[in-house]
């Protein structure tokens, strides 16, 4: 019986696992397993919403080994420390209980086939004083750490009189930066309701800053220009063609040497691929870090591995790499799928074409604007407005129905509005 082992369960790879474990897993071609660093899996594009409390990845969330035991693969928790694709094995760090006492030694687990999907973490680009003073929000875990800082510093100011105000910094006007500014002011405004009379959006300043000319770089003008108009109504400080050069204890230094202070700071501007990556002999890796692959996305000199997610690079034939997005993982795990099931067959195997659906961003509750690409009108068309946000929510949606089936997820989706029902608004602890 094969192995095959997808390390990562982001949205590509848990998307992959599942389908494996329902074409192999389940009648015993092949046995899955699935590893991870984290018990729970989170839609990273959600994690600015874990970061303000939003949502609870307790109740939102995806058990991995609960996962595991309905849709027929293994589940095994662990941080991959080294491939070794020669001898077809790899490395799993030793794993330690919340006191530092080994559990588990190191390990090492052999394959037939290789799936790597270890996703991507924030880039500081060598930055002085980022890893040190930032927050960054490349886990759920990271994301819940801010959360808690976040709270703890409006009680503060909500304790210091009206005049307070909790000032916060984000480097990086891509998707992320650009939505956690707007959740921001929604959660301060709904803190009136949480014991806080007198918190609001105004008592809030949130300062972005991005290097380039504009923010949204990777998305079209028109959707840039109105997220920038809608975050000025907020009250968004939206800082462009600055770039940072330092980050210290209370702010950031821009190139310019002027300071930028704050309470709270973090670090959005960019991402790679973990750094143990570039590390693994027989991998060709990009200056991120990301795994090159051919068409296949097999790597070049091992057809027995895929790279899929933002730790992949795939080169398209217009010369552009993919961009590192949820769709692009969805994609990359249905075309691997289909690769591995053919091979099975010993037939041949496609090759991969990113098709962009379009860019959405959503403004808390404010606002979402974005476009819609190639199916529709042959081109793209701009919306905005609750169109936007329901093409948002749909496609968290599908997300579910990928990793759970049409059933199990429309369950979930009824409980989460329940949900949102009896239970607080926000997460509070």
């Amino acid at each position: 019986m094969k192995k095959i082992v997808v390390v990562g369960g982001g949205a590509g790879g848990l998307e992959l696992v599942t389908k494996l474990g329902h074409g192999f897993g389940k009648s015993r071609q092949a046995e899955i397993v699935l590893i991870d660093r984290s018990q729970t899996h989170i839609w990273k594009p959600l994690l600015h919403e874990v970061a303000t409390g939003s949502i609870d990845i307790n109740s939102d969330g995806v058990n991995y080994r609960a996962h595991a035991a309905k849709h027929h693969y293994q589940f095994q928790l662990g941080t991959l420390t080294g491939v070794n694709p020669e001898e077809r094995k790899l490395t799993l760090d030793s794993l330690s209980d919340d006191m530092g006492h080994i559990v588990l030694p190191e390990r090492t687990i052999e394959y037939d086939i290789l799936v790597m999907a270890v996703g991507s973490v924030s880039n500081d680009f060598g930055t002085p004083g980022v890893s040190d003073h930032c927050y960054f929000l490349d886990s759920h875990k990271q994301a819940e750490r801010f959360q808690q800082a976040l709270l703890t510093h409006f009680l503060r100011v909500h304790q210091e009189g009206p005049d307070a105000k909790l000032k916060l910094a984000i480097v990086g006007g891509g998707a992320t930066g650009v939505e956690l500014s707007a959740e921001l002011f929604h959660v301060a405004d709904m803190l009136k309701a949480y014991g806080m009379p007198e918190m609001s959006g105004k008592r809030v300043h949130v300062q972005l800053i991005e290097a380039g000319a504009r923010i949204l770089p990777a998305l079209p003008d028109r959707i840039a220009g109105l997220a920038t108009k809608e975050l000025a109504r907020l009250g968004v400080t939206v800082s462009e063609n600055t770039r940072v050069v330092r980050a210290y204890d209370g702010g950031f230094q821009t190139a310019e040497e002027t300071d930028i202070k704050a309470d709270l700071m973090i670090w959005a501007a960019g991402v790679k691929a973990p750094d143990f990556v570039a590390g693994i002999e027989g991998f060709e890796t990009t200056r991120n870090n990301q795994i090159l692959v051919k068409g296949t996305l097999q790597t070049a000199a091992f057809d027995n591995v895929y790279v899929i997610g933002d730790c992949c690079a795939c080169k398209q034939p217009d010369g552009s790499f993919v961009p590192p997005r949820a769709q692009s993982a969805h994609q990359m795990a249905s075309l691997v799928f289909k690769n591995i099931k053919a091979s099975f067959r010993s037939e041949p195997l496609k090759e991969y074409l990113y098709k962009d659906y379009g860019s959405l961003v959503n403004l808390s509750n404010y606002s979402t604007v974005g476009s819609l690409m190639g199916n529709l009108m042959g081109g793209s068309m701009f919306i905005e407005g609750r169109i936007a946000r329901f093409v948002y929510i749909s496609l968290y949606r599908l997300h579910l129905i990928a990793i759970h089936g049409w059933l199990k997820a429309t369950v979930i989706m009824a409980a989460q509005k329940i949900g949102k029902v009896v239970k607080p608004k926000l997460k509070l602890h």
